[in-house]
């Protein structure tokens, strides 16, 4: 594994921090039916994602320390990076990266039979949304339609579609938390609804190869997730959020901040992923969010602000950004489905936002590297 900056030398690794391999050992504990994947194959997309990366290092500790023997096929645009962020086993038997674009058919006939896929590609965050429109859909849809029909093709037992908790829109003011049956208002006639609708649809397309095609497909919804596994590229607030705080700078916020959303640690999102992968039933979706993490934008600046020993101040954003930002105002997440299948978060907001700042100042000359990146050295 590696960092999040460029200077290899002066920085503390991931795995090097005890917090992490915490982390790591915590989710690959959990109570789940890990038989399933003992001696099978796991393709995962979006594999040096925040979530993506988290869960093949939890994936790779139980192949080490539990015999898992589950072979991991992962897929992402640059080898480069991913060389670096899985440096540990990247030459490992039982990892495999696969440079590839989301967008184009995945032909691989010498892999055989993959045995599950969790497809997590995606754009995640605004610049992305405002600055790659297209890319945002196309991913999506056709980059969905190209896992599912990886996994036909190669008798794939279950496939995961990772969706996202802006699929149910705007709060129509007519309930607190969004159950996974809710369906509020998106405007489709905006570049915005572009990645909400595209999501939508991409979950309308795995119901297609349910039905059509027999192919077993589960949907966990993610909402806001965070940790020390994000991209220096990534632009949501929360995101900017750390970034600030790490560089011991004022967090800047840009709107009133009394947007009411649900986030998770990295670690509740991937144990949710995994039980749902292992646990839930064919054809549903299952909220991954906890009360504990429902949050205003103005506190979780707070939070970030007093841990950082700076402050919170205002900003108007550009043109750009604002066009990146979510609409919604309340997207709160109730997760009873998920968690009638056993599953329970461990860290609320206040301690894994603090985990997240404590992983990420033990790794010396954070703030420059940060610094160095959002100037393009």
């Amino acid at each position: 594994m590696a960092e999040v900056g460029r200077d290899k030398g002066a920085i503390m690794k991931l795995y090097e921090n005890e917090l992490y391999r915490e982390d790591i050992a915590y989710v690959a504990q959990l109570a789940l039916p890990w038989e399933k994947l003992k001696d099978k194959s796991i393709m995962i997309s979006g594999a040096t994602g925040l979530i993506g990366s988290f869960l093949i290092d939890v994936l790779m500790y139980k192949n080490k320390v539990n015999d898992l023997n589950c072979m991991i096929y992962a897929l992402g645009r640059n080898e480069k990076r991913a060389k670096e962020r899985f440096e540990v086993y990247y030459l490992d038997e039982l990892f495999c990266f696969i440079p590839y674009d989301i967008n184009q058919p995945l032909n691989r006939n010498d892999l055989g039979t993959v045995n599950y896929i969790l497809h997590l590609a995606s754009n995640t965050h605004p610049m992305a949304y405002s600055m790659d429109p297209i890319g945002t859909v196309m991913t999506n849809i056709i980059g969905t339609q190209n896992m599912l029909e990886f996994a036909v093709a190669h008798h794939t037992t279950r496939c995961a579609f990772a969706s996202s908790n802006e699929i149910y829109g705007e709060n129509r003011g007519d309930t607190e938390k969004f159950d996974e049956e809710y369906c509020g208002y998106i405007n489709s006639n905006t570049m915005r609804a572009g990645y909400p609708e595209s999501k939508r649809c991409g979950e309308a397309l795995c119901q297609a190869y349910i039905r059509q095609k027999e192919l077993d497909v589960v949907i966990p919804r993610l909402t806001r997730s965070y940790g020390p596994t994000l991209l220096e590229s990534d632009t949501k607030a929360l995101s900017q959020f750390l970034k600030k705080g790490i560089q011991g700078e004022d967090i800047v916020l840009k709107s009133q901040g009394t947007q009411y959303y649900s986030y998770t640690y990295m670690v509740d999102a991937v144990s949710g992923l995994l039980t749902v992968l292992l646990k839930g039933k064919c054809g549903e979706a299952y909220n991954i969010a906890d009360d504990a993490s429902d949050i205003m934008l103005k506190d979780l600046a707070t939070i970030i602000a007093e841990y950082a020993g700076t402050k919170v101040v205002f900003e108007i954003p550009d043109e750009v950004e604002a066009v990146g930002y979510s609409k919604a105002t309340k997207a709160r997440l109730e997760s009873k489905k998920l968690q009638n299948l056993g599953w329970k978060a461990k860290y609320d907001i206040d301690t894994g936002i603090k985990r997240t700042m404590q992983i990420l100042r033990k790794r010396s000359n954070y703030g420059k590297i940060i610094n160095n990146i959002n100037s393009g050295i």
